[in-house]
């Protein structure tokens, strides 16, 4: 049973994942032994699982079961490790630390880097489609849909190539939440959803409402991210600090000022939470997270 205390819980999902992870990736006694190194290397042992926590809260709130979840927040994971290993590559962002430790292509190489996150993509959605006792085959392509269209052109990628393609430019507030609502924002909602989907039947207006909390919260994420790398240094964010105002990359920061950037995280979470008032107490995990996102640099 997941412990009361919302760090108590978070502490406990973030074990799950990383054991469901364990499991779920290739093993390195296998071959092609230096690539599923390379996969377990970008997966493991990093990062605050907070798209994995994000489908354990949305499934809690519908009754999934538990071991369901462990593996949809797996394969989250695997997309979100995937898009860091090809973005940090010198060909996108050609950043050389990540999550506390070289990046995939300097401990290892480019073309392992590249194949990893390949790898890792593919993994992914084999997990999602794999049987899940219980699981109705019509919820699990629904599942495969919501992943595939949160991680490709209408996704994360559509949202990296805005970002590559907006160097140097002025963004207005509508076209920078426009790039993040895909590049950061897709797969946090992806996220909210297969948890949801992974239960009880939800309503239209259930679905519309988790919808609305997950689209404001991933903003909301990348306003608070933009203000760390400001006011953060290097060890503590576990990727270089700075670099997107090195880069000349807009930023809401940039665009709003770093007081109202953070009043404007603020904002999000409020909307946030008022889209989940129709589920009172039983969205309480996800209002718990919805501020330990926001609080990460206030």
């Amino acid at each position: 049973m997941a412990p009361d205390s919302f760090t108590g819980w978070m502490t406990h999902i973030q074990q799950r994942t990383e054991a469901a992870l364990e499991c779920l990736l290739p093993d390195t006694r296998h071959a092609p032994a230096r690539l599923h190194e390379a996969m377990r290397y970008v997966t493991l042992g990093g990062g605050k699982r907070v798209r994995a926590l994000l489908v354990h809260a949305a499934g809690e709130l519908v009754g999934a079961a538990t071991d369901n979840l462990d593996r949809l927040a797996g394969a989250v994971e695997m997309i979100h490790a995937y898009s860091l290993v090809h973005d940090d590559m010198p060909a996108m962002d050609n950043d050389t630390l990540r999550r506390g430790k070289p990046t995939c292509h300097i401990a290892f190489d480019e073309a392992t880097a590249l194949l990893s996150g390949d790898a890792l993509q593919t993994l992914a959605f084999e997990v999602v489609a794999s049987p899940m006792p219980g699981m109705e085959p019509a919820i699990q392509l629904a599942m495969v849909q919501r992943l595939a269209q949160a991680s490709g052109h209408a996704g994360m990628c559509g949202g990296q190539g805005i970002d590559l393609y907006s160097v140097g430019k002025a963004l207005s507030q509508p076209e920078l939440e426009y790039m993040h609502l895909l590049k950061t924002g897709a797969l946090i909602r992806a996220a909210v959803m297969l948890g949801a989907l992974a239960g009880r039947p939800v309503t239209t207006e259930e679905t519309d409402a988790l919808d609305h909390f997950a689209k404001r919260m991933g903003l909301a994420f990348q306003v608070v991210d933009d203000v760390l790398d400001c006011e953060a240094d290097t060890a503590t964010l576990g990727k270089t600090a700075g670099k997107d105002a090195a880069n000349d990359k807009p930023t809401y920061v940039s665009l709003m000022g770093l007081g109202s950037a953070r009043q404007f995280a603020r904002d999000l979470a409020a909307d946030a939470f008022a889209a989940l008032e129709r589920f009172g107490s039983d969205a309480d995990r996800l209002k718990a997270l919805a501020s330990y996102i926001v609080a990460r640099s206030f």
